[in-house]
């Protein structure tokens, strides 16, 4: 007759990858008396969203700060509402390879930016794809990755 055992997690020893028996736990087949597991010491496991975990299993939340990585959608984000000149180039157009436009900036995204004609409020979705560079007649905020202070960036003149 096969007698079913309760489920008992193992615990493995950092560096020789061989299982250790839970702490007060006997392994099966021998006469020791089971007793209660005692709670593990040290430092708790990491979980998968990166915050370390209590021995109870609570998540501790820990604050770290966000910073926008310094790609063009993010600068241009910073400047919203500013007018820009927008060089862009379209190859294999038999009409016209390179163009500019003037707006001002509305939008951007990753892949794309959008820009308003003052005059007639007309509006433009452009490839940031054709991008080439784009040029601002007053001072751009801009704040580098990582660096701490000024959240709404600093001028760049």
């Amino acid at each position: 007759m096969i007698s079913q055992q309760a489920y008992r997690p193992v615990s493995y020893a950092s560096g020789n990858g061989y299982p250790e028996w839970p702490r007060g736990m006997a392994p099966a087949g021998t006469m020791q008396p089971m007793q209660p597991m005692q709670p593990m010491t040290g430092f708790p496991p990491q979980v998968s969203s990166g915050s370390p975990m209590t021995p109870t299993g609570t998540v501790v939340q820990v604050q770290t700060p966000q910073y926008e990585q310094s790609y063009i959608e993010n600068i241009l984000r910073l400047n919203l509402g500013k007018t820009g000149t927008f060089y862009m180039t379209y190859e294999n157009n038999r009409e016209w390879n390179a163009k500019i436009f003037k707006g001002i900036l509305e939008a951007a995204g990753r892949d794309h930016i959008i820009i308003s004609d003052p005059a007639t409020g007309k509006r433009t979705i452009l490839l940031m794809l054709n991008l080439d560079y784009a040029t601002f007649d007053e001072p751009l905020l801009y704040q580098y990755p990582g660096v701490i202070g000024n959240p709404g960036g600093s001028p760049v003149r």
